[in-house]
């Protein structure tokens, strides 16, 4: 019975290494040739930085990346706020129907194509201007669900007598938000902006099929794509690297930050 246990423990240890393999090998040789001294990019000829020197010498993309930076944190922020007064209309509701939920959280289910198509649909509709106001705008409406995700799981073990104490000693609806609820709902704001930005600097279709027309709305994911058309070069690879050191780091935060928001 021992023998037994401890076959199928490596049976799944080795199932754990492979797929960890299969997801993180690419990406391991991916940042190592963004350190390839040679032009190809998968000839290694030895160590060099030369290549991030070269992206910052770029005006492409040191514009693309300044648009992804105004969209991310614009979006960001206007998600943010929307997201978590959603989450708490949602909660302080006296019924819940899956209808609703079905609603709030469509963004999150539907395929970004899908949402792609709906959104440039809808401002073609309204004959609206493309630029880089309507990847911000799209952008809300793709981080909402997920804020809005973040915070309810956090009043799912909110303590909402806190409230009615403070109203009990006169305080206004806006005053008990601002000094009680938020307060303790922070942490879950928090992480649910840092996932909402990380989104928004990797997100390329919605932005590609918002953006209209000129470099003046171009964000980073679409310049990478741009770039990688006419081959795959040791400066993308750094640029690819730079965008995912970025992501991981905003999402590790919010994971630390998220961390015991769900209480037992």
């Amino acid at each position: 019975m021992a023998e037994r246990s401890a076959a199928s423990r490596r049976s799944l240890t080795a199932v754990l290494v492979l797929v960890l393999s299969f997801l993180y090998i690419p990406i391991a040789v991916l940042v190592a040739l963004s350190f390839n001294e040679g032009g190809l990019p998968t000839v290694w000829t030895g160590i060099s930085v030369k290549w991030y020197g070269a992206l910052f010498s770029n005006r492409d993309i040191l514009s693309a990346a300044f648009n992804t930076l105004i969209v991310a944190l614009i979006s960001t922020t206007i998600a943010t706020v929307l997201g978590t007064l959603l989450a708490l209309g949602i909660e302080t509701r006296r019924r819940k129907g899956r209808a609703l939920e079905a609603l709030v959280f469509a963004p999150m289910i539907i395929p970004d194509i899908v949402l792609a198509i709906a959104l440039l649909s809808f401002f073609s509709l309204l004959k609206f201007p493309m630029g880089l106001h309507t990847i911000i705008l799209s952008h809300v409406v793709f981080n909402l669900a997920f804020v809005s995700a973040v915070v309810r799981a956090k009043l799912k073990s909110f303590d909402w007598s806190v409230t009615e104490a403070s109203a009990d000693l006169g305080a206004s609806a806006v005053t008990t938000f601002r000094r009680v609820t938020l307060p303790l709902i922070a942490p879950a704001v928090i992480a649910g902006a840092l996932l909402a930005f990380t989104l928004s600097v990797d997100e390329f279709i919605i932005a590609f099929f918002t953006s209209g027309a000129g470099r003046s709305s171009t964000t980073l994911p679409m310049q990478i794509f741009a770039m990688i058309r006419f081959g795959v070069t040791p400066e993308i690879n750094a640029l690819a690297t730079l965008v995912m050191v970025v992501s991981v780091t905003a999402l590790a935060l919010s994971q630390r930050i998220n961390k015991g928001i769900v209480a037992p």
